[in-house]
């Protein structure tokens, strides 16, 4: 019988990996270090930091031990083998592109992405990166649009704001099979509903920003290696960082690359916080996925509400695909007002839910889609992602489900259609 101890649980492991790590002056959290440069006594070392003999820090915008403590908390969470954190989730998404492909590669991404990860991808496209954008909650639309040139497969677990949910599994499987790098942006679950590596992703972003860091008051962003992917059959390698172990040239072109040619650091005071958030991951989580869920039932027998999307309704078309893959159904949900009703004049009744764009706080709150986050876009494209001009998101928080619903009770019996 072995006296080994099992492994900690998920909160467990992230309250003790700063400790665990024998922390300067034992503390219980990684101190803040703001230095820009960092000395070394003897300057072999230091060349040995820069050619990456060995471990260190050599220039503030490759990264700081703050924020290399937090990427030893994202990779256990995501049960990774690397992270590399950034300034914010875009940067994050921004440096894999710039990074991992050159002109002339194609990318297959979800239809439903987030409007910034939109924007991005026509950036690219209009840079001489090929991008088809497809319905992935079938995954032999993925397969279809798939080419020769195609470098990377890119979804989201759950999309923002009509909560589509991916072919995670099938896709998996495809990109298996074909040899392709699978990213899965996991932002909207987070590790704790569920790890992307369980359907093969090679790859895991997380904007740390949102459920994360879960306080609305830290930028930030994260892409972890699952180790799943094989880096030697990736053309877009560069012979420099093949002097580390193949299942690390991704992540180490990543953080030279990405990071230091990007620059798109995460400071030291962000990580920080963002460190102190994920130690309650799981326990928010379980409280806002169960107010969601109370609020879409609540909202989806309202008279004065069209259609409520949400993955935890039985009538959403990814409901049982959500089942299987998912520990619960997120934070996020959104619906659509009858005709008449002004959707300005319903959120201004809200007493307890802010207007606000972001998205994983505390506390809830709640956007008029189709003239802020997706407005850009212009009608065609809303109307091809199935956002209409009365839909709202709705980012659940933690408060008291009885106060939250009472909220939107009170907006709805004031609505001048009543």
């Amino acid at each position: 019988m072995s006296n080994q101890a099992p492994p900690p649980g998920f909160t467990t492991a992230i309250l003790h990996a700063d400790p665990d790590a024998d922390i300067e002056h034992g503390a219980l959290h990684k101190p803040l270090h703001v230095s820009v440069a960092y000395g070394y006594r003897d300057a072999r070392d230091l060349a040995a930091v820069f050619q990456g003999c060995m471990p260190g820090y050599a220039y503030g915008r490759q990264g700081n031990p703050t924020a290399a403590a937090l990427e030893v908390k994202v990779t256990g969470m995501e049960e990774g083998i690397a992270t590399v954190c950034f300034a914010t989730g875009m940067a994050a998404i921004g440096a894999v592109m710039l990074s991992l492909l050159k002109e002339g590669d194609h990318i297959v991404a979800s239809r439903y992405l987030f409007g910034n990860t939109v924007s991005l991808f026509n950036t690219l496209a209009a840079q001489g990166i090929d991008v088809s954008f497809v319905d992935a909650t079938d995954a032999a639309n993925v397969e279809g649009a798939l080419k020769s040139s195609t470098r990377m497969v890119f979804v989201e677990t759950i999309a923002n704001p009509r909560v589509q949910v991916a072919d995670l599994g099938r896709i998996g499987e495809l990109c298996r099979a074909r040899g392709i790098l699978y990213i899965v942006d996991n932002t909207m679950t987070s590790p704790w509903l569920f790890r992307p590596r369980a359907v093969g992703a090679g790859l895991v972003i997380n904007a740390l920003t949102k459920y994360i860091g879960g306080h609305g008051n830290a930028l930030g962003g994260s892409v972890t290696d699952t180790g799943l992917f094989d880096w030697t059959r990736y053309e877009n390698i560069a012979a420099n960082y093949k002097n580390a172990k193949p299942e690390l040239w991704g992540i180490t072109q990543l953080r030279k690359k990405g990071l230091r040619d990007w620059g798109g650091t995460l400071s030291a005071e962000q990580a920080h916080h963002i460190a102190v958030g994920a130690e309650t991951l799981a326990l928010r989580m379980d409280r806002t996925c169960a107010n969601a869920l109370a609020l879409a039932q609540f909202l989806a027998g309202e008279p004065q509400v069209r259609t409520v999307h949400y993955p935890g309704l039985a009538d959403h078309p990814q409901h049982a695909l959500s089942q299987s893959l998912f520990r619960a159904f997120g934070g996020l949900l959104s619906f659509e007002l009858r005709d008449g009703m002004d959707l300005f004049d319903f959120l201004n009744r809200l007493r307890i839910v802010i207007s606000s764009s972001n998205l994983g706080d505390n506390r809830t709150l709640a956007i008029p889609v189709a003239h802020t986050i997706f407005w850009e876009m212009g009608p065609d494209r809303r109307a091809e992602m199935g956002i209409a001009d009365s839909l709202i998101r709705v980012s659940v928080g933690i408060e008291d489900c009885a106060d939250l619903i009472g909220d939107f009770a009170q907006a709805l019996a004031e609505s001048p259609s009543n």
